[in-house]
């Protein structure tokens, strides 16, 4: 019932979507299966994730993947790969300063299920509800605040131009809360990334049109960028105290975003 209120605003705009079919369908199936044996090779040799950090790969990633759309499955593995390589990116210089996800720039679990989560949930909502072209734009959201999020605090923690985000004051790079122009153009980049890999994926390779392009990838954007913000937020005033985790700061913020993106179309109606 909850479900079918949320719905209730925005099944009028998408009435001209072509529509997706995600779900048990064979196709998604098929290829989502594909697409998490290939999640999990390509992470191993790669060095992506550690093991259990694969384990709750496979699961969240079969989640996304059967009960979403496979579509939905590249756009995390788009954004995973991308992560991955932002994280990587000066390694050596984040991890004298201290900067670095772990020793040899693999994530973890907690990272997986803190950026997945919120996607997965979405995916769920979708399978039940058959509302996978709906929630599209949604579950593009919530990845391109993770993005944006990952992108920020990869590229953002070697400009020494760091300023707090709740005083402006000048703060020390990496301190939960910074903002520096360099992660700023960073969180766009990733968002803006996400939202062209969503739209790309998820609209047109499943017959959509051209028709809502920009206010698409443009919300989707404008959104990840704010969940950034959130996040920083977040990091500056509970992190900081140790009232919450990393983690935690994550998904909230991934949570904040979707419920964003999820007015914000209500409103405007659906791209079409």
């Amino acid at each position: 019932m909850v479900i079918d209120y949320l719905l209730n605003g925005v099944q009028v705009a998408a009435t001209d979507l072509t529509e997706i079919v995600g779900g048990l369908d064979k196709t998604n199936l098929l290829v989502s299966v594909s697409l998490v044996v290939i999640l999990t090779v390509v992470s191993k040799l790669r060095n992506i994730l550690d093991g259990p950090g694969i384990a709750t790969a496979i699961i969240l990633g079969s989640i996304v993947g059967i009960m979403g759309h496979w579509t939905w499955l590249l756009i995390l593995l788009g954004f995973l790969a991308a992560g991955s390589a932002a994280t990587k990116w000066r390694w050596e210089e984040k991890s004298e300063k201290g900067f670095a996800e772990s020793e040899d720039g693999h994530r973890e679990w907690s990272n997986v299920v803190a950026n997945g989560g919120v996607p997965g949930v979405i995916a769920i909502f979708a399978f039940f509800n058959e509302s996978w072209d709906i929630l599209l734009p949604v579950y593009g959201a919530a990845i391109a605040v993770a993005a944006a999020d990952t992108f920020a605090s990869e590229f953002g923690c070697v400009d020494p131009r760091v300023r707090m985000i709740t005083t402006m004051k000048r703060c020390e790079p990496g301190l939960n809360g910074g903002w520096s122009p360099n992660g700023q153009i960073a969180a766009f980049v990733g968002a803006i990334l996400i939202a062209l890999l969503t739209w790309f994926l998820g609209w047109i390779l499943q017959g959509g049109t051209t028709d809502g392009a920009f206010t698409f990838i443009a919300v989707v954007t404008i959104v990840g960028w704010i969940g950034c913000q959130i996040d920083s937020v977040l990091g500056a005033t509970l992190e900081n105290r140790g009232l919450i985790g990393k983690g935690q700061v994550n998904a909230l913020s991934i949570a904040c975003g979707s419920l964003i993106a999820w007015q914000w179309f209500a409103n405007i109606g659906w791209p079409a």
